[in-house]
């Protein structure tokens, strides 16, 4: 990952550039220069002259470089690799350090700040042999900048690749039907796997989501296909289910009421009581074996079919 420009610290070099050689040039350089515009002489004095001065500047420009170079100013989410003699001595950072040069050198300067990539799987095959795109969002910090900086070349481009490779082995582990509804799971078993890879890299992932799985159109379709008719099924079979139970209590209720003697008039007075709260409804009661009673249902019918006619 790119360190961006540090402001602070190239003003404080360029300030202690700026107090070394404009003195040391004064003091050195310049009365090269000075024979040279005033005092003039032949023309070997001169170029002589030129060349010590230009020498002469040369030289201090490069120490007072050299100098300020010592100087290493990071902000809060910087961290500096400290080399004495090509051997690792720790990290340095935060603030304001001296580094001599020569016997002390800065492997890398990192960034530990918590940051977020995105990585794409396109086109891999589930369990189930259908292809599908994965996108997920990885999230890390650098947890050991010695590991970051010397264990691997760039620690960044190591962990997007083994992030890569995680996210297709869990595709390829997994049928389609976890994918779409069992992310939380898949994002931990991804977390894993990065993670594993990741720690030889000083690198701590702390998270990974699964923003989108993209499947093919017409797997969508068939998809939705099958959901429709295990929802039939299954309110069919609730339906079913609920027939059962109805029927089961029926037969409980009639095998109550033919056990006890009385039980079945009562039941039939209260069915009767139920019927007349309907409006537009007319009860006559007779005994169902005399002769008035078949009398009087006859009557009933006849009225009732010649309504109907006139209707």
């Amino acid at each position: 990952m790119r360190i961006q420009r540090n402001p602070v610290q190239s003003f404080i070099r360029n300030m202690i550039r700026l107090i070394i050689v404009v003195p040391l040039w004064l003091w050195i350089a310049w009365p090269n220069f000075r024979t040279v515009v005033y005092q003039g002489g032949s023309e070997a004095s001169v170029a002589t002259n030129l060349i010590a001065g230009l020498i002469k500047t040369a030289v201090i420009v490069w120490a007072a470089n050299i100098v300020a170079k010592m100087f290493y100013i990071l902000p809060q989410w910087q961290r500096l690799v400290l080399l004495r003699l090509g051997k690792s001595v720790g990290a340095r950072g935060p603030g304001l350090f001296i580094i001599p040069p020569f016997i002390f050198s800065v492997a890398r300067i990192l960034d530990v700040r918590i940051t977020t990539y995105e990585v794409k799987a396109t086109k891999t095959l589930t369990r189930d042999n259908i292809p599908v795109d994965v996108t997920a969002a990885v999230e890390l910090e650098v947890e050991d900048p010695v590991k970051a900086a010397i264990g691997v070349k760039d620690y960044w481009k190591t962990t997007e690749w083994a992030s890569m490779e995680a996210l297709k082995s869990t595709i390829g582990g997994n049928d389609l039907k976890p994918l779409l509804s069992e992310t939380e799971r898949i994002a931990v078993e991804l977390k894993t796997g990065i993670d594993a890879a990741a720690k030889d890299y000083g690198v701590n992932v702390r998270a990974v989501r699964i923003t989108d799985v993209g499947t093919p159109q017409t797997l969508v379709e068939e998809l939705a296909v099958i959901a429709r008719a295990e929802r039939s099924a299954r309110a069919k079979q609730i339906q079913a289910d609920a027939e059962v139970a109805v029927a089961a209590a029926l037969a409980e209720a009639t095998a109550v009421l033919t056990s006890q003697e009385g039980s079945l008039q009562l039941r039939q007075i209260q069915a009767l009581l139920d019927m007349s709260k309907e409006e537009s409804s007319m009860i006559i009661v007779y005994p169902a074996q005399s002769l008035m009673g078949q009398q009087i249902a006859s009557a009933s019918a006849g009225a009732a079919s010649g309504n109907q006619k006139l209707a």
